[in-house]
């Protein structure tokens, strides 16, 4: 990962993993936001509990850093299952997944991150298991093989994935229940920053979570990351209080500004603005321009300036809005295309 990206990146950090999860809460009750999910998974998990059965196949789905791995070791809390965690990339071939799948005990729960990057013999494997509890393993090669059938334990699956759209459909309608996870609002994100800072020990002001709120690009990650660095700038610069005013002081020495943009953002839209006239410019081209992979672009800025209404994705190339221009201090020239908002049949 770049590490001028780790500040705002919606993605994991290896050396974070042991504090985030210090910070994941453990029960539905003190999971905060996505309350449609919440109130339906509850009663899923509740209808469960009370048939003494294993609930369906859960799927849950949306951007990175939103809390699906929280929900998914909830739910086995809220069960009172063992939990199993594995990622689709992890599973490439149908022997890892059988094996795993024999291995579970009755009402484990399943874990698989990113499961649409899972193998596609593996998958086809999986679908015998989520409906029949049953897989069939090859013993032998050619004209002498043998399916040999083994029973498996009933168990739940949650799958987790930040791109719903790569599921097949045979995989995805085998899942009971399906949970979309949407962006934060900045009231939600405080209370996700208020109880955060109860857990560190920081001492943090009202006015302080809300101005680290503001710029956490609508990701509790981000702002559980932001908090821990807001928290070292004011036990060095400061008093150790975190105000609004440590925290707008901290933020800048970090890059982000008021919308939560960072370098690489603010690159994007200067290069777009200023080099391209606000485009439209192929993506390809862009990358190129701000010294980055297309993937990266792609992947990690683009879907913020989009969400952010600073970015439009046209078929004839990438195209910055009036908002851009305005956030960058330029006044787009009269009749530009590229400094009004884009129109319906521009979008895709």
């Amino acid at each position: 990962m770049n590490p001028d990206r780790d500040v705002v990146s919606p993605f994991p950090d290896v050396e974070e993993t042991e504090v985030e999860a210090s910070l994941r809460p453990r029960r539905l009750t003190e999971f905060v936001g996505q309350p449609k999910v919440r109130e339906q998974l509850q009663v899923v998990l509740e209808g469960a509990l009370r048939r003494n059965r294993p609930p369906d196949h859960v799927l849950l789905s949306g951007p990175p850093g939103l809390g699906k791995t929280s929900l998914a070791m909830i739910i086995a809390a809220e069960l009172g299952a063992p939990f199993r965690l594995t990622s689709g990339p992890a599973i490439e071939r149908a022997g890892d997944l059988a094996a795993l799948l024999t291995s579970l005990g009755e009402g484990e729960v399943l874990f698989i991150d990113e499961i649409h990057r899972i193998a596609r013999p593996a998958e086809e494997l999986l679908y015998m298991a989520m409906e029949d509890f049953r897989v069939d393993v090859m013993v032998g090669k050619g004209p002498g093989a043998t399916a040999i059938p083994l029973e498996l334990a009933p168990f739940t699956l949650v799958g987790a994935t930040t791109r719903a759209g790569l599921l097949t459909g045979p995989l995805r309608d085998r899942f009971g229940f399906t949970g979309h996870m949407d962006f934060y609002e900045v009231p939600e994100l405080e209370q996700v920053l208020r109880r955060s800072a109860q857990l560190l020990d920081v001492r943090l002001t009202p006015e302080g979570a809300a101005e680290i709120a503001s710029r956490s690009r609508g990701t509790p990650r981000i702002a559980n990351r932001l908090l821990r660095r807001v928290r070292d700038f004011a036990e060095v610069r400061a008093d150790g209080l975190i105000t609004a005013e440590v925290a707008h002081a901290a933020l800048e020495v970090y890059d982000v500004d008021e919308l939560g943009l960072d370098r690489l953002d603010k690159a994007v839209l200067n290069a777009l603005v200023r080099r391209f006239g606000g485009g439209p410019v192929g993506v390809s081209t862009l990358a190129v321009a701000v010294g980055e992979e297309i993937e990266t672009v792609q992947e990690v800025a683009e879907p913020f300036l989009v969400r952010a209404g600073l970015l439009a994705r046209t078929p004839r190339g990438r195209v910055a809005t009036q908002a851009a221009w305005q956030h960058l201090g330029i006044r787009p020239p009269a009749g530009l295309e590229g400094g009004v908002s884009p129109t319906l049949f521009d979008d895709v």
